[in-house]
């Protein structure tokens, strides 16, 4: 199926919005750059850029918006006896966006916002993981005990957020090191869910 030409030229527009705002706050700091700037940078309006972005701190967290569509995709296209926790593992690494841009926005995330404001965001992203998970286990395996897939999809989640908590606490913020704490993270539960 075709991706429409407007859905097609809005995550254009993000993607440069999110290139913008990331060079800007690398360069001047978050609070000394304006979302006018960041518009400027991407060659938008103003208008465009709060049709994709409440706020430029929005563009912090842009890395996880769109309710992971990529993770639900990417859960997706796993093979249907593939064990749960190998096609979590898999779906995580799809992660589709530039890796060194990521660990820059994670840092400025730290750096520059309150982490009340880093916590309260990470719960809503936490959240739609959980449900994406959830749904693909509903998917894989519909008669199942809905207790269990519940319990097997917020604990795979859990898992998952405690590598990314220790992971922004760390002085080694950098993919492969949350690639490595995921990965431990997922190996603790893999033998608990294999029937998953």
């Amino acid at each position: 199926m075709a991706t429409p030409p407007q859905t097609v030229r809005s995550e254009r527009t993000r993607a440069a919005l999110r290139r913008a705002a990331t060079v800007r706050f690398l360069a001047q700091g978050v609070e000394a750059t304006s979302a006018e700037e960041i518009a400027a940078d991407a060659g938008v309006t103003l208008r465009t850029f709060y049709r994709h972005f409440n706020s430029k701190h929005d563009l912090l967290f842009a890395d996880y918006d769109s309710g992971l569509q990529w993770f639900r995709k990417a859960l997706a296209e796993r093979p249907d006896g593939e064990e749960v926790v190998a096609s979590v593992q898999a779906a995580i690494f799809a992660f589709p966006y530039d890796v060194e841009a990521v660990t820059q926005i994670a840092n400025l995330r730290v750096d520059a916002l309150d982490p009340s404001r880093i916590v309260q965001h990470m719960r809503q992203v936490q959240s739609d993981f959980a449900h994406a998970l959830l749904d693909h286990l509903h998917r894989r395996h519909p008669a199942a005990d809905e207790l269990g897939t519940t319990v097997a999809a917020r604990s795979i989640t859990a898992a998952v957020f405690a590598a990314m908590e220790v992971w922004l606490r760390s002085p080694d913020r950098s993919l492969p090191e949350l690639a490595r704490l995921s990965r431990e993270a997922l190996e603790v539960l893999a033998p608990i869910f294999r029937h998953y």
